[in-house]
Order: C-alpha cells, then sequence, then structure tokens
C-alpha cells in the first residue's frame, strides 16, 4: 500500500524558462512545488520548507548543484536529491556524489515522462502492512 507523503518538490535551475516548465508540468500533476534559481537560494528554501525531493541542475551560479546537494545532505542526510546536469552523468563529480548519497544523475534534457516518473517515486513511501 502506498501513501502520498509531502507531494512536495523544490526544483534549483538557473535557466527561468525551463525552471518555469517544469513547475508548471509538476503543477498540472499536483505537485506542490517550490523554486529556486541557484544552489545558495536553493539550501536556504530547503531549510525553509523540507521538500520531500530536490531536483537541482548540476552547473549553477553562486553555489553549483553539487556543493548545494552536499550542504543539504549536512542539514538531512536522508533528503532526497537529484542532479540533473548538461554533462556526462558519469563524469567524476558526479560519480562522486552518487557515492555521498545523490540518489541519482541525470543528463539533460529532462523529459517529461522521466520528470513525472522521478516525482512519483521519490514522493511515495512504501508502508509495510
Amino acid at each position: 500500500m502506498y501513501f502520498r507523503m509531502g507531494k512536495s518538490i523544490l526544483i534549483v535551475e538557473d535557466d527561468v524558462d525551463l525552471l518555469g516548465i517544469y513547475k508548471e508540468i509538476l503543477e498540472l500533476h499536483e505537485f506542490n512545488v517550490e523554486t529556486a534559481l541557484n544552489g545558495e537560494e536553493g539550501v536556504k528554501k530547503y531549510i525553509e520548507k523540507r521538500p520531500s525531493l530536490v531536483i537541482m541542475d548540476g552547473d549553477m551560479p553562486i553555489l553549483d548543484g553539487y556543493e548545494a546537494f552536499k550542504q543539504i545532505k549536512k542539514i538531512d542526510n536522508t533528503a532526497n536529491v537529484i542532479i540533473v546536469t548538461g554533462f556526462s552523468e558519469f563524469e567524476p563529480k558526479s560519480q562522486e556524489a552518487v557515492k555521498e548519497g545523490l540518489m541519482k544523475v541525470i543528463s539533460k534534457p529532462l523529459g517529461i515522462e522521466i520528470l513525472l516518473e522521478l516525482a512519483k517515486k521519490y514522493t511515495e513511501i512504501k508502508i509495510k502492512e
């Protein structure tokens, strides 16, 4: 049996158009969406809102997604964080982040189906009967 747990998602993306598209798609599917334009703002929003899932660009100004991920994990080591990158998901810093607890690294472009699949997967929790 599955229960929807806090269908809240934080999108951290410096491309305003892409951020708007992700937000609109997720809200159409009844997710509560918060947004941030850089890693530093993303960490602050995480502390404030404690979303079920963070989907974050890997390469952003002020604080990149990998450093923001590390800060979020120090705050909450159970945080579900996914990085979307324009670079290879197999680059060393991506692999290192996965070893440190990053849920997944996905290469751009992030399609609608994958976005919704990730949102559903990481905002559900299985309850043992």
